[in-house]
């Protein structure tokens, strides 16, 4: 069982005297349902009905909403259930093939006796329908595929270990050779293994990418068939080539997502919504170029300029050809795709870390920085650098007197932990520490 970080957020849950039925959302195929299952037996009697695959359960509802009553159609269906006040777990999984679920989150929770749990894909939950009927009953939470710390747990780096790598980073004290090789060695492994639970277990029992890529391809179909399934209204045509188009633009110099290069004579009025449905779903991150380099971050962006990155990098080296996949775990011929792969990996991080993801770029392309966090007072533009090189914009950021909101900057590199008066230097591996190190430092 790979240890994730809900683990710990569902013992503090289960342990509030007055909790709220749980919805714990997500992309697909991230370890919803395992996460769920295991900490389950924290209980003296389950009940876990999945709405995908046990449909006869979806008219539970369908004589009201009182726990007494849904207690009773459940126990029709399954005279087996056993419902214990206070000791028992109620799991509603795949809810998004059931919305009517999420209409009786008030009734448990007005009346108590039962802890609730329900989950779903992103894909399928209507949330402006579940907000409208259990507004101020629900607690969400947002779960992604494996982090770089969930990984290196999986690797059998100690938390002890990862701790004290966090401590040097604080101190900006440089690591020791074998300590940066080790972590270095992990990243590059995370990079192209993903954190997608089943392939990050392959990967951990075969010690080595063999069969990886295969489970990462079968998962990209599986999200393209989810697409067809719950696209809704929209052209699912159209989901699919964005969907599919990413990698292409990700290789380009510039990496900005254009419609209009999508297909032959795209508009943007004709792809309305795609978009923001592929990053609604959890499948995407979505970077936003600002408009101004100036806080706030949310108060000072393009919304119709911006960057398309997958959720899970593990999943852009499986969209490549074989040949690109094989070198890449082989780790050579990086080519055009270095740059891609690093900026993904970072931002993924960043997301999981719960940042929104910022960019700037000027018109005339002469000055340009990959993403922007800030701390409680201070813009901070991060510069990833695939290759060592100048980092001409991200000191004209620091050193110019417009740009008043930033103090200083990070640089994110295949480089040890420094320090030169105007930025922190640290290598990519510890980027997943970096909203801990901006509060704490």
């Amino acid at each position: 069982m790979l240890k994730r970080k809900i683990d710990l957020y569902l013992t503090e849950w289960k342990n509030q005297k007055d909790k709220l039925p749980l919805i714990i959302k997500g992309a697909r195929q991230i370890g919803k349902t395992k996460s769920i299952e295991e900490f389950a037996k924290n209980y003296d009697s389950l009940i876990e009905i999945n709405f995908a695959l046990q449909k006869e359960y979806k008219d539970i509802f369908d004589d009201g909403f009182e726990v007494e009553t849904i207690i009773k159609n459940i126990s029709l269906k399954n005279r087996h259930s056993v419902f214990i006040p206070g000791k028992t777990l109620i799991f509603f999984d795949e809810i998004q093939d059931c919305i009517n679920c999420a209409t009786s989150l008030k009734s448990f929770k007005l009346d108590g006796r039962y802890d609730v749990i329900c989950s779903g894909s992103l894909m399928g939950i209507n949330y402006k329908e579940i907000e409208s009927v259990s507004v101020g009953y629900k607690e969400d939470y947002e779960m992604y595929s494996m982090d770089f710390e969930e990984f290196l747990w999986a690797k059998g780096f100690k938390e002890s270990q990862i701790e004290d790598l966090y401590k040097k980073m604080l101190s900006c004290t440089p690591l020791g050779k074998v300590e940066y090789d080790e972590y270095l060695k992990a990243f590059h492994e995370y990079m192209i293994v993903g954190g997608m639970p089943k392939v990050v277990q392959t990967f951990i029992d075969n010690t080595n990418f063999q069969g990886t890529l295969k489970l990462q391809r079968q998962i990209i179909l599986d999200y393209e068939e989810d697409i067809t399934k719950y696209a809704g209204g929209l052209d699912k045509g159209k989901i699919l080539n964005v969907y599919r188009k990413i990698p292409l633009f990700l290789g380009k110099d510039n990496k900005k997502f254009q419609i209009s290069k999508v297909s032959s004579g795209a508009r943007n009025r004709e792809y309305v919504g795609v978009v923001e449905w592929l990053t609604n779903a959890g499948i995407i991150n979505q970077c936003y170029c600002m408009d101004t380099v100036k806080l706030p971050l949310k108060g000072n962006y393009n919304p119709d300029n911006y960057k398309l990155y997958f959720m899970d990098t593990g999943l852009l080296v499986a969209s490549l050809d074989d040949e690109a996949a094989e070198d890449l775990m082989l780790s050579r011929n990086y080519g055009t795709y270095k740059g891609a792969l690093y900026e993904n990996i970072v931002g993924d991080m960043l997301v999981k870390a719960g940042y929104s993801l910022f960019f700037y770029r000027n018109e005339k392309s002469t000055l340009e920085m990959d993403f922007f966090v800030r701390d409680k007072h201070t813009l901070i533009p991060v510069e990833v650098k695939a290759r060592d090189g100048a980092t001409k914009s991200l000191t004209k950021l620091i050193s110019e007197d417009k740009y008043s909101d930033i103090k200083y900057g990070i640089k994110l590199a295949e480089k040890n932990i420094g320090y030169n008066g105007k930025f922190y230097t640290f290598p990519y591996f510890l980027t997943f520490f970096l909203k801990r190190f901006l509060a704490e430092k």
